[in-house]
């Protein structure tokens, strides 16, 4: 049987396309209704609540936008105006549990030990760094060029092409279609897919967890 994980904050399921790769039976929680989620099973329920008994490892990936450098561009969910921080009570949460976690968020996210991924460590066309904290040792992650060729698509900006002729912004359809391909997701719609990691980075992460339970077992 496949080990259990459990996917908080799920979304459409980015990671968990990733986890599904690396070997894992994936469920998938967001107080959202999620109809394209492509994980095992969904619960729409309160991550912060929903139990944690009966898995084998946890993923979570809190809301991003109170740490993200465009926080200030978009209202909050809070009535002052604030986005939620969820990053310590996640953690706490994560840790009560016993299992091995992983915590997944944007550059400048509260997280511990973490390990920056990158669409270019994997030959992807997007320019999308990632932070992820785990509870277990990432060994020999790939390397990041950092300064990315100017055709990485952004997803949020327009699309590669007219960045590159300095035109600015094509038609929407175009940047989904570009922003897709690049990231190797072809289920979301073009808002589920800018708050999605692309599934090759919960694959790297799966297989090292996987590696990690199997010499636990």
């Amino acid at each position: 049987m496949k080990p259990r994980l459990l996917d908080l904050f799920c979304g459409a399921g980015g990671a968990a396309k990733g986890y599904q790769q690396a070997g894992f039976h994936v469920v998938g929680v967001d107080n959202q209704p999620q109809p394209n989620y492509c994980g095992d099973e969904f619960h729409q329920a309160d991550a912060l609540t929903f139990p944690l008994d009966g898995f084998d490892a946890i993923h979570a990936s809190p809301p991003c936008q109170a740490y993200s450098a465009g926080r200030n561009m978009w209202k909050g969910r809070l009535p002052d105006g604030r986005h939620p921080d969820l990053v310590a009570a996640t953690r706490r949460r994560l840790v009560a549990a016993g299992v091995p976690y992983v915590i997944e968020n944007v550059i400048g996210a509260p997280l511990l030990n973490w390990t920056t991924l990158c669409g270019d460590m994997f030959g992807l066309g997007v320019k999308r760094h990632r932070l992820f904290e785990t509870s277990f040792i990432i060994w020999n992650p790939p390397v990041c060029r950092k300064r990315h060729p100017d055709f990485f698509v952004s997803v949020f900006g327009g699309g590669a092409k007219a960045r590159k002729r300095g035109r600015g912004f094509p038609k929407t359809n175009v940047v989904h279609i570009e922003a897709s391909a690049a990231m190797g997701i072809d289920w979301m719609r073009r808002d589920e897919l800018s708050q999605a990691i692309p599934p090759a980075y919960a694959r790297f992460i799966g297989e090292q967890l996987l590696a990690h339970l199997e010499a636990a077992a």
